[in-house]
């Protein structure tokens, strides 16, 4: 018998076995009404004993037990014609991984959307900051770049952390920035979470800055408390990283033209974990 016979045989006595018990608790039922009518006495319909088959006293029919040698003969049916499948997934990037893919991997090509031709490095360099900024409204010309630009500093993040090794991907699903997987989703859950925090190297830079960035401002202990809760249940470190801004007093705004800035950013990183006083008294 081979094992697709034998993964047969017990399905269709598990099936036999669902109909004879929920015919027996049917005929249970069925007496206890009549009772009720006849005598008028309130009988609840028990749902084991000996009338009722359970499974350590239910066997199969011998029916079941036997299989044909001859195989069934298959219905003469003609097969449904399947419409053809259409792919409807894509390939989506963030901006960082787009970059690192083209900058450091030199495998991507980013096609103009109006001349429908590769743009250079530095043209997606700079897409990608403008990206972040307000539109410019005609006739007036496109903002400046900025060294607080979202881009910058979570390029910076990505790409700490993928020059190390790592696998980073999108962590909104545990309220985080990023999610650092050893070799990928696919093959085991993320080991840490990371929250990236914005500091500037001059406060002034932030207090004159157009852009309102997340966490670059102190934020409450409830708040820590609740996204270091939601990772300690899912086995995951929290990691802060801290980005320095550098000043915009000591380097001119034409460094941002090029990833040559990127030497001036720092990264630190603070790890967080939660204190259990059943697990940690000493």
């Amino acid at each position: 018998m081979t094992s697709e016979e034998v993964t047969a045989k017990r399905r269709a006595e598990r099936r036999q076995f669902k109909l004879d018990r929920a015919a027996a608790i049917a005929a249970v039922a069925a007496e206890a009404e009549a009772i009720f009518e006849t005598e008028g006495r309130v009988i609840k319909p028990a749902l084991s004993g000996p009338g009722i088959p359970s499974a350590a006293t239910w066997r199969p029919s011998a029916s079941l037990t036997e299989i044909p040698d001859t195989p069934l003969p298959e219905e003469d049916v003609e097969p449904a014609e399947l419409e053809p499948l259409v792919d409807v997934e894509h390939l989506q990037l963030t901006l960082q991984e787009a970059f690192f893919l083209a900058w450091g991997l030199d495998c991507l090509t980013v096609l103009d959307p109006h001349t429908n031709e590769a743009m250079t490095l530095k043209q997606l360099w700079t897409a990608f900051q403008l990206a972040h900024l307000p539109p410019p409204i005609p006739p007036n010309p496109a903002p400046p770049l900025q060294f607080d630009n979202p881009f910058l500093i979570n390029y910076v993040v990505y790409h700490h952390y993928r020059s190390l090794g790592w696998v980073v991907k999108g962590g909104i699903k545990f309220c985080v920035d990023y999610l650092l997987y050893k070799r990928g989703p696919v093959f085991a859950h993320a080991e840490f979470a990371m929250v990236v925090c914005p500091v500037y190297e001059d406060i002034e830079d932030q207090e004159t800055s157009s852009l309102e960035l997340q966490n670059a401002s102190p934020f409450a202990w409830s708040w820590l408390s609740t996204i270091n809760r939601v990772n300690s249940q899912v086995q995951k470190t929290l990691i802060l990283v801290y980005v320095t801004i550098p000043a915009r007093s000591r380097l001119p705004l034409s460094i941002l033209d090029s990833p040559a800035c990127l030497e001036h950013y720092s990264v630190r990183e603070v790890t967080i974990r939660r204190f259990i006083p059943a697990r940690m008294r000493d």
